[in-house]
């Protein structure tokens, strides 16, 4: 069984939180995580986190929503109910597809919306009565934490970086231990 250490390096500002992010990775130190109170932009590459694939779904979710719109509109206006309105012909679909563009770009965006922001609330287990994941309640208001799992080797090196790049504080919160995989 192996054990890390936690470390909570805390920063007022921004650009040290992304100086000390670029020198962790470069001298191979894996970051766990970033809390920060507003969306730092650029800090994904650097940290090393995957690009996101809810671009994705938000198209699985569009293509679903034209659908469904395309169907209602063919079974309302052509199967169910043909009336000729403002000398329209409602006896092809295909011929009224001018017609049918502004439903089927609402119901296009309506679903893509909706699917993707449940997509991201149950990704990230933002629901009612989930428990924060935030370690350090400071981070939602003015500053800036790196979440670091280290062994011993590496935590000493992680607080050299953390302290020469301005971290206003480096805390040591711990250790867990990780059972091996078989």
């Amino acid at each position: 069984m192996a054990t890390k250490q936690i470390i909570h390096g805390i920063f007022s500002d921004e650009v040290p939180l992304l100086e000390a992010c670029k020198k962790l990775r470069t001298s191979g130190i894996r970051i766990k995580d970033v809390f920060t109170p507003f969306p730092v932009h650029g800090i994904d590459p650097i940290v090393g986190v995957p690009r996101t694939r809810i671009a994705i779904c938000a198209f699985i979710y569009g293509i679903t929503g034209l659908s469904l719109a395309t169907l209602m509109m063919w079974y309302m206006m052509i199967s169910d109910w043909p009336n000729d309105i403002g000398g329209k012909p409602n006896w092809n679909y295909y011929v009224n597809i001018p017609a049918f563009i502004p439903i089927s770009f609402e119901a296009t965006v309506f679903c893509a919306a909706h699917g993707m922001s449940l997509t991201y609330l149950l990704r990230c287990w933002l629901v009612p009565g989930a428990k924060a994941k935030n370690p350090d309640p400071r981070t939602t208001d003015d500053k800036f934490m790196i979440y670091l799992e280290l062994n011993e080797e590496q935590s000493k090196k992680a607080d050299e970086i953390l302290r020469s790049t301005g971290a206003e504080e480096v805390n040591y919160k711990g250790t867990i231990t990780i059972e091996p995989k078989y």
